[in-house]
């Protein structure tokens, strides 16, 4: 799951004027894997536990607090990691509900 969820990362991501204009390759690179390995790891916690799968789907759908808890989580190891400026943050930003709804719903499947 890992390998397809890093996949869709690269699609959403790579090349996003935001971020390669701010961002070395390599650093482009990394932050593709910390995105997906917190997604990754958001997913699967959250579909061994039954019904915070279920919250996590609705709170992906309406921009809730579960959401946005990953997301603070994400932002802000990327920001401290890389010292990424708020143009990079705000576009990964934007892309997060929709790749973990994705991966969410995959998860339940």
């Amino acid at each position: 799951m890992f390998e397809e969820i890093l996949n869709a990362v690269k699609n959403e991501l790579g090349g996003h004027p935001d971020i390669a204009g701010n961002v070395t390759p390599e650093q482009e690179t990394a932050i593709h894997d910390e995105i997906a390995q917190h997604i990754d790891n958001a997913t699967a916690a959250s579909s061994s536990g039954g019904g915070i799968l279920s919250s996590l789907e609705q709170a992906v759908s309406s921009g809730g607090t579960v959401t946005n808890a990953i997301e603070g989580g994400l932002i802000g190891s990327l920001t401290s990691r890389f010292g990424l400026p708020p143009s990079v943050t705000g576009a990964i930003s934007a892309a997060l509900p929709g790749l973990l709804q994705k991966f969410a719903a995959k998860r339940a499947e």
